[in-house]
């Protein structure tokens, strides 16, 4: 697919909030190897956070659920756990898509210092 498609697939997919769809398309786009554009990089940014701030809001609920049950009943912590420990592994993949793209891509084909410290500021 090329990139204006990526792209334009990309913003209708953070338009109908399906940032988990939105990532594959804008990792597409960072593996073509050319520098991104401000736009490209602000949906890189939205669907990267959105992604994750889900997870971890999810992280936050289900922790709280594990922790009253250790103080009452603890007949479903195992499953709670195990459900917990998912979400967790979901988390430290995105954040190593992020660091492979940072250090696979994006730092190495920046072309100025404000892109790169755009970069490492994510």
């Amino acid at each position: 697919m090329r990139r204006k498609n990526l792209i334009f697939l990309a913003r209708l997919c953070g338009q109908a909030e399906r940032y988990d769809d939105m990532v594959p398309l804008l990792k597409e786009v960072v593996k073509t190897g050319s520098e991104l554009s401000v736009d490209e990089w602000n949906l890189l940014t939205i669907a990267f956070n959105n992604v994750f701030s889900t997870r971890r809001a999810s992280w936050r609920i289900i922790s709280s659920i594990e922790q009253n049950e250790l103080r009452g009943n603890d007949k479903h912590i195992a499953t709670i756990r195990a459900y917990r420990i998912k979400i967790e592994n979901e988390l430290e993949k995105i954040c190593q898509d992020v660091l492979d793209l940072l250090d696979g891509s994006l730092i190495p084909n920046a072309s100025t210092g404000e892109s790169t410290a755009l970069y490492y500021k994510m």
